[in-house]
């Protein structure tokens, strides 16, 4: 098996331009390909799996990738499944960010010896000219049918800036620029860049003449995939700053019973000869494979010492719920307490388990809440000090552990 029916047989294929070449290029390692990071946040996301596992994989068969950040296009903002207008970041917060990528990916991408590329889009698209990109690129893209493409036509109801509306121009420009200067043939993205991504496709043809091969594949479930990234409002992220080893472990840990399998084939490294066995799996069977879920999409990210850690941590919680070693923790200086106690909702506030108070009342009148494996009946119990020495486990619903401690 080809690395392309491989991708396939992963469920990670949507649609493609040029198949019979596509197959023929990557199975033999002969593609240069790009996909684009914009710099939205200081970390990638959960969310940004399926395209890290995928340059991975074709990087191991041999092909090229070329990891564009979007320090350009950030600028402008992808209105691609947004209902509103992106924040608007400065140029400052942008490399800034661009530089956390750049970290990250590291721990999926061999960049040594020319393996791979990184690329700033800032580095052409900042220095455009306005009035030139007009007449050399405008020309090429029909009003009619951006508005008819899918990322636009949702934002229209409730109003398109003009600014998201370059967007896609931007992006065609990306492959046209990477296809002259760096020899880049193929570009991956998810199925609701589709229309973005034809664009670059097509503004090569008309600029460059139908001889020059650009061809575009959409991963399946990309979009989707952006939303894997979120749980309970709040994003899991890469770094373990901001999402640690174990609460990462814990999401993966928690996926429903009808996406177990479906992430295993396509976010792990596991063998299809093994995942296929594990897809008759049913019942209890299926805590294991979300066990394995975890496991390897930690290691994949943390290293395999913290994966371990991750693991231990968990099973000892919810086996004889003694241990709280690696539980996400917070220490609380005692100028948090009033008269030697702390509110159970301003406890959650400190240790960032909640957004509100409101939320937290919501969570406690539902019964979401225990301290030390105890119900919290009230939004008026209060922990002391002295609990808070020893240190505190609070579980917020059935998936979130988190201890708080004094200084």
């Amino acid at each position: 098996m080809g690395i392309y029916e491989e991708l396939q047989a992963r469920g990670l294929i949507a649609q493609v331009t040029n198949e019979e070449q596509i197959r023929q290029m990557v199975n033999a390692g002969k593609a240069t390909f790009y996909i684009g990071f914009d710099c939205t946040a200081d970390s990638l996301t959960a969310g940004h799996f399926m395209a890290l596992t995928l340059m991975k994989r074709l990087q191991m068969a041999g092909n090229k990738p070329i990891a564009l950040i979007g320090g350009g296009t950030t600028m402008i903002g992808d209105p691609s499944g947004r209902t509103d207008m992106r924040k608007m970041l400065t140029k400052e917060d942008i490399d800034h960010n661009a530089a956390c990528f750049k970290r990250q990916m590291e721990r999926f991408i061999d960049f040594s010896d020319g393996k791979a590329m990184m690329i700033n889009n800032a580095d052409w698209l900042l220095s455009l000219n306005y009035v030139e990109l007009l007449r050399d690129v405008g020309a090429c893209f029909s009003v009619n049918n951006m508005l008819r493409a899918e990322c636009y036509k949702q934002r229209m109801e409730k109003g398109l800036s003009f600014l998201e509306f370059n967007y896609m121009i931007m992006q065609s420009y990306d492959f046209y620029y990477l296809f002259q200067h760096y020899g880049c043939n193929m570009q991956f993205g998810g199925d609701d860049q589709w229309s973005n991504m034809l664009g670059g496709t097509e503004l090569i043809r008309r600029k460059l003449g139908k001889d020059a091969h650009a061809m575009t594949i959409t991963l399946l479930t990309d979009s989707q995939g952006k939303k894997m990234g979120k749980t309970a409002g709040n994003a899991v992220w890469l770094d373990p700053n901001k999402t640690s080893p174990f609460e990462f472990y814990q999401y993966w840990r928690n996926v429903g019973d009808q996406d177990v399998m479906k992430c295993i084939r396509m976010l792990t490294f596991l063998p299809l000869e093994q995942i296929d066995e594990m897809d008759k799996w049913q019942g209890s069977e299926l805590n294991r494979a979300k066990e394995i879920l975890a496991y390897e999409l930690t290691k994949l990210v943390h290293g395999e010492e913290e994966a371990k850690k991750a693991e231990d941590a968990a099973k000892a919680l919810f086996g004889a719920g003694s241990s709280d070693e690696n539980m996400p923790t917070t220490e609380l200086d005692e100028s948090k307490l009033t008269g030697g106690k702390i509110a159970v909702l301003d406890l959650m506030l400190a240790c960032g388990l909640i957004p509100s108070k409101g939320e937290g009342r919501r969570l406690v009148q539902q019964g979401g809440v225990t301290i030390d494996d105890a119900k919290v009946s009230s939004i008026d119990v209060c922990v002391t000090a002295e609990q808070l020495k020893t240190g505190v486990k609070i579980r917020k619903g059935k998936k979130i552990f988190h201890k708080a401690i004094l200084k």
